[in-house]
This record gives structure tokens, sequence and C-alpha cells, in this order.
């Protein structure tokens, strides 16, 4: 096992210390979600082991984004491992950003992380992040709450009963939200997660000629329909909420019903996290009824080498370690089965001390229904869920969702909002070349 393993063969550097003043020290960006937090915890461990020190950079995922991306697209040498997605993977991958990941060894076993994740951070079949955890969107949503509405959560529910539920299940005197759902401007915060709506209600953000679509009656639909709901059943300020901020909603019982990240499972049903841990259910991210496509996506945060580190190979040591099968191992045996980082590796789910954890089979599910490939009703050019895979994306959509942002704060209206993301969307893709 990579653990064993590298204990022994890091016997000469461990003697050193980390203190000695030959260690070496990595310096990682991450974003500030639970698993990387937990992960931090856990350094210690490695650096023993190693005689590798570990810096670390935790950002707000809007921040993150920001900072990695003009890190590596100006060659500012920051850090040493960047956490990514499969937006920025295949892109900065066939740029030559990004060292391979083409030489981990035979006990890190690569064919074990599951396909879907391994293809999403790839470009022409070379790896270039290690999949630190992966996920799918699911509905979370109070058991509890749901009975009391006197209604039956569906496995796969539709976009009509979801509204109806959060209506009923909204106690404003009690601080009690029907629904809690993103609406942070970001791309990929608010941003992915109504464009994964959209293509449930049969929308996409452009046509096989690169033409911006929200000038369409499915865009209209998607975004009256989101902003009604949340008017009548989310939060206050919802606007900007992302899924730290709902998260923390839902944990304090302040929510009916949550659609977000497969990874939150494991903190709202955590009892030394969450108020409501035993009384979460889990089904299906909706569907528009007559629709085929659900609003859910595929992501994954990823550890990759920027291209022109100096570390390459503390770096590359670093992501063996924490993208193995031993560190699941190890989360295991101090926070148990329900708490390890999940949908990377198809072992974990054939793994029988996994199987019963309430959540596992509906994220499994819920990834493996996911298909980036195929992302809408109707056909477009981009490859991508909540994104489109194109290098100009990130810097559209979040124009276009701080517009609906806007929209959902009640700064201007969605007919406006809509009008503004057709025209911007369609500025940048001509001054891009596209059209």
């Amino acid at each position: 096992m990579f653990l064993k393993n590298a204990l022994r063969a890091a016997t000469a550097l461990t003697v050193l210390g980390a203190g000695s003043a030959f260690a070496e020290t990595i310096t990682i960006a991450t974003v500030n979600n639970g698993d990387m937090i937990r992960m931090q915890k856990y350094t210690h461990l490695f650096t023993e082991q190693t005689g590798i020190d570990v810096n670390w950079v935790t950002l707000e995922e809007n921040v993150l984004r920001q900072r990695v991306t003009t890190d590596i697209s100006t060659k500012g040498g920051q850090f040493d491992i960047m956490t990514i997605g499969m937006y920025e993977a295949p892109i900065w991958g066939k740029n030559g950003w990004l060292v391979p990941l083409n030489d981990l060894p035979p006990e890190y076993d690569v064919n074990d992380i599951l396909p879907a994740m391994r293809g999403g951070l790839s470009y022409d079949g070379t790896l270039y992040a290690a999949p630190f955890y992966g996920e799918s969107s699911m509905i979370m949503y109070r058991t509890d709450l749901m009975e009391k509405a006197g209604l039956e959560m569906p496995e796969d529910p539709t976009w009509g009963f979801i509204r109806k539920a959060a209506a009923a299940m909204t106690d404003r005197e009690n601080d009690i939200n029907g629904i809690c759902l993103r609406g942070k401007a970001g791309w990929g915060e608010g941003g992915a997660f109504i464009t994964a709506m959209s293509n449930s209600f049969g929308a996409r953000w452009f046509d096989m000629d690169w033409n911006a679509q929200f000038d369409t009656p499915a865009w209209h639909e998607t975004l009256t329909f989101y902003k009604g709901m949340m008017d009548e059943s989310g939060p206050k300020g919802y606007a900007t909420n992302g899924f730290n901020e709902n998260l923390s909603l839902f944990q304090q019982g302040k929510c009916g019903m949550w659609i977000d990240a497969t990874v939150a499972a494991s903190f709202v049903t955590n009892p030394d996290e969450s108020t409501v841990a035993d009384k979460v259910g889990f089904a299906l991210a909706p569907h528009k009824e007559g629709v085929s496509k659900h609003a859910n996506w595929l992501w994954a945060w990823a550890l990759a080498i920027p291209a022109g580190t100096q570390k390459e190979d503390a770096a590359k040591k670093f992501i063996e370690w924490a993208t193995s099968k031993d560190y699941i191992e190890l989360v295991a045996a101090n926070e148990g089965w329900a708490n390890v980082p999940p949908g990377a590796r198809t072992s974990l789910y054939e793994n029988p001390n996994y199987k019963d954890i309430p959540f596992a089979k509906m994220t499994l599910k819920s990834i493996l229904m996911a298909d980036p490939q195929h992302p809408t009703v109707d056909p477009v050019p981009y490859v991508g869920i909540q994104f489109a895979a194109i290098p100009e994306f990130a810097g559209i959509a979040t124009e276009v969702s701080q517009e609906f942002a806007a929209a959902y704060a009640g700064q201007q209206t969605v007919e406006e909002a809509l009008a503004k993301a057709q025209a911007i969307t369609n500025d940048a893709m001509e001054a891009a070349g596209y059209r």
C-alpha cells in the first residue's frame, strides 16, 4: 500500500525531520470546502513520512478560481499544486500548462479512478489532475418536514413537485425555508447551478453555430421558475448564497430541501456538525415534466501540478498520497466511512464498509447518469454539463451570473437579465472568433 511503501522509502528523509534546513516545502492552493479542510488536518502524516512540508493557501471558491487562473496563465509560480476541476484540466492540459500525471506508480491504481472522473480530468488520453473527490448533484431533504407537509419525495421528482413541496415546508415564523439553492454570482457557484437547471428545462448556452440562446423560451422559463420558487420559499438574501452558505443553513435546520453537490451528504448527516443529521433523505436532481435531462452536474475537485514548478517530484508525492486508496482508509479509520472523500474511485463503491452509507447509492447513481458529452436536450457544440469546456466560458459565465444574481435580488427583471446575457455572450464569442 502506498502509505506503507512511502513510509519505508522515506526513512532517510524522515531522519532529517520536517524542521531540518534541508526539508522541502510545497505550496498548495485549495478551496475552503469541508473535505479539503479535513485533508489539511492529516497533512502532518505526509510530512512525517516524506520530510516534505506543506504550505496551504485556502480560498473561497470564486477567489481560488481567479487566483490559480491568473497564476498559471501568467506563469506566476506561486503554487506547486493547484486545486482545479473538470473545466480547467483539459483546457490547461492542452495548453501545456500542467504536468502530465502519466507516471503514477502501479500501487496507485489509476484505473480504479471512476471513468467519468478520469475522462473529465484528461486531455487526449493523458491525465492532468487527480481527483481528490468527485461529485454530481442531488436533492437533500428533511424527511420530518416532508412528512409534516403530507408529502412523499419521489426518487425521480419533477420541478413542479419540488416547488409544491418547498412551499408546503416553508415556515417563516420558525425560520425554515422550504428550499435553499445557490444564487451567488460566479460561473462555478450560482452560474453552475442555474446552467444545470436550465438543461432540465430544455435550454442550452449555444446552438451548433455558437449563437447564444438566452433569448429562448426555455431560458426564460428556467429563470422565471427559479426566481419565483426562491422568492416564495427560499432564504432571505439567497442571491448571495453559495455552497458553503447553504450548507450552513441546512445544518442549522433552516432548509427543507437543498439541491447541491453530492459531496455535501456527509456533512449534513454528520451529527457533530448537523442539527438534522438523522432527518435527511436523498433523491435525484429534478427534471421538468416531459424533459429527460435532470439538473445534476458532474465535477471533481482535483489536484494538479503547474508546469514550471521547481518541486515536481515532491508535488507528485503529495498527490499520490492525498488521492490514494490508503488516504480513504486513513479517513475511514479516524472519522468513519461516511466521511471519506467520495465519488473518485470505483473500489470505494465496491467496499462492503461503504455500501450501506445512506447516500452512497444515490451519489453513484447521480454521477453515472451525468453525461457531459450530451448535456442538453438539443445538440450543442460543447462538452460539459454546468459549463461549456471552452477557454472563454469562465469569463463570459461570470458576467452572466452577475446579471442573474441582480435579477434574483430584484435589481432588474428576468427579461433584462436575459437580454444582457444574450448580448454579453454573443459579443464575447464574436470577439473570440467563434462567429
